[in-house]
């Protein structure tokens, strides 16, 4: 009988997007802190899931199999907002090597092809589906990914501690249970976890799915049943900014694959810190990265551009230099008060990135340091300088900020300022540029809950008037996307405010949708419609 060759891997990595060797790919950036823990890994990139040939192609792990989608959500990128499939939209082709639902299909792909192999599944895809969640492409409650992919244990966050401490359990015959950062499966509640309400009452019941979204975070730990079973949360592990300066020193080579040319974008982007405390409501990057901030060292940032600067194809040029909200780097707080930061009068200022920033544009061989990560506009009105320093040096021809609507309605839904702010903000901006070499791009969002035909015309005739006064007032229409995990997919599913228990209307035919994105799109003289 022939023996089984031994595994050449100790952990191998399928994801759905080609791999890069780079900080900003999933595979890239976990397979890299692998290996600096000495583990071997083995990369499967986004392999023919109708086939068995891509998934034996590195054979069994002598560990674990680690799955993830990527960096996006399958769904995400194979349909529209409208639930079309992106291959055939006619204004935005693309078609994708993954399949729907990606992590589930790769993961119950492995289970039959290696049974007995411990399966990871984590990423946005798999992190956001941790518990029970509304599936807007279906219009269904599912049940825990964790579950339905028959993965042994569920990596919720970047994942890069996780990735290495699962490793070195399963490398010395240890459980899987109590690791910071993860969700694992067990028939008990153990007494310390806060149970939230069950898969099955948050099916059932709207206030009941309003409640769990609530009392979701990454701080407590937290259960929520299934059935006669519990998916148990652990708390996310404490990042520290020497973590952050350790991992982003590895020796990423940053060079693009040829099939991957829209990672190009950003091969020469810095990431300066983790972490986000803005709230809005449509987005779920607290519940992943974390509300707090996380900022990276001034220096390890320096070493890391003048390392760019020696690439073979660096230009000259940092294609982007920040973070999920790029004025919030520096604003770290030791203390967990839970009360919101941004309306805290100890909240550090900008002066950490004003420094930053002057510091990296003076890096040798470096042209120019762009900011195309997000701006908030009304934490950046809290430092002329800053403004000055970025319209003034970071900024080529156009800003792009996200005001996302102007209807106070709709914007307290959204958790967003209001228009104040944004009018204050295009000021100091026009003050900062007296000659006009720059404008603002924003992005602007319809069909949110609470937003329906009276806020819409009231959104069209704010554009109008940004057009008339010589913005450029809409660079993106982005129609709302419920995606799991967020205070709005509550409100779209339930047609309440999880704040408030408050009815909430919620445009749901894609009829009135697009009737919306119409009237904001024709709100600009000259330009096509599109349908």
């Amino acid at each position: 009988m022939k023996e089984p060759r031994p595994p050449d891997y100790d952990v191998v990595l399928i994801t759905g997007e080609p791999h890069v060797d780079h900080p900003l790919s999933a595979s890239g950036m976990i397979s890299r802190v692998l290996e600096e823990a000495g583990f071997s890994v083995g990369i499967i990139e986004h392999p023919d899931w109708k086939g068995d040939a891509d998934f034996l192609r590195a054979g069994a792990p002598r560990l674990y199999f680690g799955i993830t989608a990527g960096s996006v959500d399958s769904l995400l990128v194979n349909l529209t907002p409208l639930k079309r499939r992106r291959e055939t939209d006619i204004h935005a082709p693309y078609r994708s090597a993954m399949p729907d639902r990606a992590v589930l299909v790769y993961a119950n792909k492995v289970r039959s092809l290696f049974p007995g192999v411990p399966i990871v599944i984590g990423g946005i895809e798999a992190s956001l589906r941790r518990f029970a969640h509304y599936d807007y492409w279906e219009n269904r409650v599912r049940r825990s990914l964790l579950l339905d992919s028959r993965a042994d244990i569920l990596v919720y966050g970047p994942g890069e501690y996780q990735a290495v401490e699962i490793a070195r359990r399963l490398a010395e015959g240890r459980d899987l249970q109590g690791i910071a950062g993860t969700c694992i499966v067990r028939k008990e509640r153990p007494e310390l976890f806060i149970e939230i309400p069950s898969a099955e009452s948050v099916t059932a019941s709207p206030e009941a799915f309003a409640e769990a979204q609530m009392r979701m975070t990454v701080r407590s730990p937290l259960a929520q049943g299934h059935d006669a079973r519990f998916v148990l949360q652990y708390p996310a592990p404490r990042v520290t900014p020497s973590d952050l300066d350790r991992i982003y020193a590895l020796p990423f080579s940053r060079m693009i694959p040829a099939g991957f040319p829209e990672f190009r974008m950003a091969q020469f982007s810095v990431v300066t810190h983790r972490g986000c405390f803005g709230h809005c409501s449509f987005c779920a990057l607290a519940l992943h990265q974390g509300e707090g901030i996380v900022s990276r060292s001034e220096d390890s940032i320096q070493e890391e551009i003048r390392r760019l600067v020696r690439h073979p194809e660096f230009k000259g040029y940092i294609d982007d230099l920040g973070g999920p909200t790029a004025n919030m780097y520096g604003m770290d707080c030791e203390t967990v008060c839970g009360k919101p930061c941004l309306d805290c009068a100890k909240r550090p200022s900008h002066d950490r990135l004003i420094a930053l920033l002057r510091r990296a544009r003076a890096v040798p061989g470096v042209k120019k340091v762009f900011v195309r990560s997000g701006v908030r506009f009304d934490l950046a009105l809290e430092s002329g300088e800053y403004i000055r320093e970025l319209v003034g040096h970071h900024v080529s021809g156009f800003l792009k900020i996200a005001p996302e609507h102007v209807s106070k309605h709709v914007l307290r839904l959204m958790n967003k300022d209001g228009g104040v702010a944004f009018e204050r903000f295009r000021k100091a901006f026009r003050a900062a540029d007296p000659a006009g070499r720059q404008k603002i791009k924003s992005y602007f969002m319809v069909a949110h809950p609470g937003c329906g035909p009276g806020e819409a015309r009231e959104l069209a005739r704010e554009v109008r008037r940004l057009e008339k006064d010589g913005d450029r007032p809409v660079e993106g229409v982005q129609i709302f996307t419920p995606t799991p995990m967020t205070l709005s997919t509550a409100m779209y599913h339930t047609g309440l405010d999880p704040r408030t228990g408050e009815p909430v209307y919620v445009p749901r035919t894609f009829q009135e949708v697009k009737e919306q994105k119409r009237m904001l799109l024709s709100a600009r003289p000259g330009r096509p419609k599109r349908r």
